[in-house]
């Protein structure tokens, strides 16, 4: 009978959806969000919109040597990659969509998102200028934190991006050239230019001191957030010897600590191995030595709590068949725990991982073995209790934002494999740790 009700709510949503709306556009968000739910309530069962949970009591997520802690007990992390949240967040016809998001990663038994918290000059941005913020992005970001702790999601967040969107290290440095004070054009100045290395570390204060409007915690001292990522993929190929970005990774970690020693911070590095490596031998190719980053160098710095990979094939090769990716992959995962276990001593994240349905020889079903070949090595490491302690997808959307996709993108509850993949590397995880250690969602999903 429940499957009958399930199937009548679809039909009847998609119907309306799907009705000539004449001139009342209006209609289209809520109804696309209604139907949006409507799968939630398929996949995941009975989701009482009236009655959602209410925050889990969190606490800080701590280091001991190459493992992450969590009330005594290590912790393993299966995630995600939601870097929408804060942009989606901001219209109350549309924050609904990041409550269906973070309750479905809940229970699909994900522990951690990672997504922005910036969002620098240009459309809706929360850092307006240097040291002008807009209230309402605050409030959004506000909003995202609170969701996640209603829903017992950690949140990884990102302070400012490498690369053009969202603003990133570009923005930072065509105010420094407005203003007339910026020491070069070059986007690397964001790195050596003393007056954007002040932008940005009033934005870190600004942030870290925020006290959140709707539970009253300042950001520092709130457990919700897992850990601060410095920057997402910093390069400086301006300088391919690595000095000058690991000079400011060390001023920058240093200053994050001095205003909160409760959070884990990373770097948010690709991963890449600098020219002086024994391992560059390991790298995508030679140009990825030349890009200022490296893997160990920049990784042993004091203040790095864990390091960080991501895992993009599509991107480092464009002759090489799956299968060649494959096996290129499981190197590269194994090298970097292999560095952590027996170098680093930390944990190792691998933050982002994806395969782009835009390659010549995609099908569906590469997807779902890509996945496991990195949760398979990663579940192996940490039942041997090494350094391999999690990874996040990119990444996962909810239906009605398709302007936030890329070829990497999808909704899980689309992808039946994939779905029951999440899950399973959920309970195995949890089966490490302890499923009497679990509570909520966990407990419930795996036992």
């Amino acid at each position: 009978m429940k499957s009958d009700l399930h199937s009548h709510l679809i039909l009847r949503l998609l119907t309306l959806y799907r009705k000539p709306m004449g001139g009342n556009g209006v209609l289209y968000p809520i109804l696309g969000f209604a139907s949006c739910v409507a799968f939630i309530y398929m996949s995941f069962g009975d989701l009482k919109l009236s009655s959602l949970p209410k925050g889990l009591s969190l606490s800080f997520v701590e280091r001991n040597g190459s493992h992450f802690i969590l009330d005594g007990k290590p912790l393993y992390v299966n995630g995600w990659n939601s870097y929408w949240l804060m942009a989606h967040s901001m219209d109350e016809n549309s924050r609904g969509r990041v409550s269906v998001m973070l309750q479905a990663g809940a229970k699909m038994g994900l522990t951690v998102c990672r997504t922005w918290a910036f969002n620098d000059g240009g459309y809706e941005a929360l850092q307006i200028s240097p040291g002008q913020f807009d209230e309402r992005v605050f409030q959004a970001l506000d909003y995202v934190i609170a969701e996640a702790s209603r829903h017992g999601i950690r949140l990884l967040l990102s302070l400012v991006n490498n690369l053009q969107a969202y603003g990133g290290k570009t923005q930072y440095v065509k105010w420094a050239w407005q203003e007339g004070i910026g020491l070069s054009s070059s986007n690397d100045s964001f790195f050596f230019d003393p007056s954007i290395r002040k932008y940005f570390k009033n934005y870190v204060l600004t942030v870290l001191t925020r006290k959140n409007t709707i539970t009253g915690i300042e950001y520092r001292n709130d457990p919700t957030i897992f850990a601060w990522e410095l920057i997402n993929e910093p390069r400086c190929m301006s300088d391919p010897s690595g000095d000058t970005l690991q000079e400011w990774i060390e001023e920058m970690t240093g200053f994050i600590k001095s205003i909160d020693k409760n959070h884990l911070l990373t770097i948010g590095l690709e991963g890449l191995y600098g020219p002086k490596s024994p391992k560059s031998a390991v790298n995508p190719g030679e140009w990825a030595s030349t890009l200022g980053s490296d893997f160990v160098c920049n990784s042993n710095i004091t203040n790095v709590d864990f390091t960080s990979v991501h895992i993009y094939p599509d991107h480092w090769f464009h002759d090489l068949g799956f299968e060649e990716k494959q096996r290129y992959v499981s190197k590269w995962v194994r090298s970097h725990i292999e560095d952590c276990d027996e170098e680093l001593k930390k944990p190792v994240m691998f933050t982002e991982y994806g395969l782009s349905n835009q390659n010549k020889d995609f099908q569906a079903s590469q997807r779902e073995q890509f996945y496991r070949t990195i949760l398979d090595i990663i579940y192996k490491s940490a039942k041997k209790k090494g350094s391999g302690v999690g990874a996040l997808v990119w990444q996962f959307l909810v239906e009605g934002i398709e302007e936030y996709n890329d070829d990497f993108g999808l909704v899980p509850w689309e992808t039946p494999s994939i779905h029951k993949l999440t899950i399973q590397q959920s309970c195995r995880l949890a089966r490490i740790q302890g499923l009497n250690q679990q509570t909520g969602n966990l407990k419930q999903l795996c036992s």
